[in-house]
């Protein structure tokens, strides 16, 4: 019961903390470099990376897209600036994909490390910024809906994989993920989506409908991603932080790794409508 109860106000003040950023710019952009430096310190102890260049590589890069997006939106080439790092990010990120079902290890040395802890951990934070100012408007309930669909995904999926779960979704990274477990959250996400486009106003039901799909499969391949790190690692949590929860990166992996992909999901719709 102590375990629970420390469990659930640490996850609580998790919640309340992001969801009371939301109501001022400025305030959401400095959790998310709190976040963001926070989970890059646990994600480097992860892959032992001993170097500060990742820290100024995040400051540098978050600073400039922030500066572009909120702080002088007509800058010259900033939209070509986002669609470079958008499509190196996903090309990264669909690398790591193919490591996580073709390697025991996903192979990390010194360049790459680099690569990854850029263009995986700090490009996530940089398209949750740019999510909550998406096409330059402050539009932070994007973002919350984003998490939203994370949360009830997560949750619909350790309930129903813990009550009817039989098949293993992945057992040699994480044994008590099951494929029941996954539908079960994938459907649960698409039934949300509703209440989000109705609550929200900020798309319509079927973008909230794709958008529930793409956190769902890319949500669940980002948990097993970070989970293949850490089993690399030999750890359990990617830290202590948040008592009962591991560290702030378990929390966070998979908006981390959807991220980039929900906002290119947002770009086409920008485009097509």
């Amino acid at each position: 019961m102590k375990e629970f109860i420390i469990r659930a106000v640490s996850g609580a003040i998790y919640v309340l903390l992001l969801i009371g950023s939301l109501y001022m710019q400025n305030t959401l952009t400095a959790l998310l470099v709190l976040f963001g430096v926070l989970s890059l310190a646990e994600f480097s102890n992860l892959i032992k990376l001993k170097s500060i260049a990742q820290y100024i590589i995040f400051i540098v890069l978050f600073g400039g897209f922030w500066y572009m997006s909120i702080w002088n939106k007509n800058t010259t080439g900033s939209d070509e600036a986002i669609q470079i790092v958008l499509v190196t990010t996903i090309f990264v990120n669909l690398i790591l994909i193919k490591d996580l079902f073709t390697t025991k290890r996903i192979p990390i040395f010194s360049s790459k490390s680099f690569i990854v802890s850029t263009f995986y951990l700090t490009s996530g934070f940089i398209f949750m910024l740019l999510i909550a100012n998406y096409e330059n408007v402050f539009t932070p309930l994007l973002l919350l809906g984003s998490f939203i669909l994370i949360w009830v995904n997560d949750s619909a999926a350790y309930l129903v994989g813990k009550n009817f779960g039989k098949q293993k979704l992945f057992p040699s990274i994480s044994p008590k993920k099951t494929v029941e477990g996954f539908l079960g959250g994938l459907f649960f996400a698409c039934i949300s989506s509703y209440f989000i486009a109705k609550y929200t106003e900020t798309l319509g039901f079927t973008s909230w409908l794709i958008m529930s799909i793409i956190v769902s499969v890319l949500g669940t391949l980002g948990d097993l991603i970070e989970s293949k790190f850490k089993r690399q690692a030999g750890v359990k949590d990617s830290g202590v932080i948040m008592p009962g929860h591991g560290g702030l990166l378990d929390r966070l992996d998979s908006i981390i790794f959807a991220s980039p992909f929900i906002y290119l999901f947002l770009r086409i719709l920008s485009y097509v409508s």
